[in-house]
């Protein structure tokens, strides 16, 4: 069996101490690398890291924010590969702040790259959002503009190595930010669950589908691209419902639970979209993502399991959403409730 891309490498995880991060660092440690860096500001969840690994001697933990181009630069010397995890990701606390927003999603992606060039890391993976696209708050927009700083710079890096490119997610269920743990927390404490509005499509993907994307896409990465999971798409309604009766039931709750909705917070759209109208039609087609090629020089790349040049990508529908049922199943499978 051949070895991993990641065996005996050295490996930076840019936001480690994040959601993802735990999860793409518990799947790292598998491929048996030489080192891996988690890099962030958080030193209380870098502190649980070291006391769930410390049985593990290949692990350094890293106190920084990206945007301090030095520390960055000081994280990333003699690195193989870059996971780019990091971001102000509250899209309400994006819009009170937008230019903290800025600093940290642009600016900081930005100093990242910097880095990259300098110290020639292999490759750097940055993580973005279905919100990048035509975007409506300034979330999005960061997101939007770091996705072009990226494809950008592999066109623009002269005789530089480094290959760059980028992931497009959905929500992620169950990770830090995401509704499902205030859901539970609100139907433990409260009598009733607030949600912005019942009639919301979100593309979700779970953490092990995230996880996967990250690793597959960093596999094939010519350069430049952006790789989009192909995501079933939900009703904000039912996720509230099945998660009031897995929790009444798992709880043993008798009293009722409301659901109170407080309208769409600014910033907000009622449904999210995977890619342009433009991209679509360069995007390519496998059997589990659409990749969308770099606006210069990937015209002619081929991928495995490629089944298509162009997809008719329809804006979502509520007859695109997956039934209730479904989504019951799929949250009780990966134990997420």
């Amino acid at each position: 069996m051949d070895k991993s891309i990641y065996f005996e490498k050295k490996i930076l995880i840019i936001g480690g101490s994040g959601t993802i991060g735990n999860y793409l660092l518990e799947e790292l440690l598998k491929h048996e690398p030489k080192v891996i860096r988690v890099f962030s500001r958080d030193e209380f969840k870098q502190f649980e890291l070291q006391q769930k690994y410390n049985n593990y001697k290949n692990i350094r933990y890293l106190i920084g924010d990206i945007r301090d181009e030095q520390r960055v630069t000081r994280a990333m010397e003699d690195i193989d590969y870059v996971f780019h995890l990091a971001a102000m990701k509250h899209v309400p606390s994006c819009e009170y702040n937008p230019f903290e927003a800025v600093k940290t999603n642009v600016i900081g992606t930005q100093n990242i790259i910097q880095a990259a060039l300098q110290t020639g890391v292999k490759k750097v993976l940055f993580t973005s959002s279905d919100k990048a696209i035509s975007p409506t708050n300034t979330y999005g927009a960061t997101k939007l503009t770091a996705e072009r700083l990226i494809a950008a710079t592999q066109f623009q890096k002269g005789p530089k190595q480094t290959i760059f490119l980028a992931v497009r997610f959905g929500n992620v269920m169950g990770s830090r930010g995401s509704v499902i743990p205030l859901f539970k927390e609100q139907i433990l404490k409260e009598s009733f669950v607030t949600i912005t509005d019942e009639n919301m499509l979100r593309y979700m993907m779970t953490p092990n589908q995230a996880i996967s994307l990250l690793l597959r896409a960093n596999e094939l990465a010519k350069g430049g691209e952006v790789f989009v999971l192909k995501m079933p798409i939900i009703k904000l309604k039912d996720l509230v419902e099945i998660i009031i009766e897995e929790m009444k039931t798992r709880f043993l709750i008798s009293k009722s639970i409301d659901i109170k909705k407080i309208g769409i917070r600014p910033g907000e759209k009622l449904y999210e979209e995977l890619m342009t109208e433009d991209e679509a039609r360069i995007a390519i087609e496998t059997n589990s993502m659409y990749i969308i090629p770099p606006a210069f020089g990937g015209e002619f790349r081929n991928y495995p399991e490629q089944l298509s040049k162009g997809v008719k990508l329809p804006k979502p529908t509520k007859d695109m959403v997956i039934s209730k049922n479904i989504l019951r199943q799929w949250m009780l499978n990966e134990d997420l409730i």
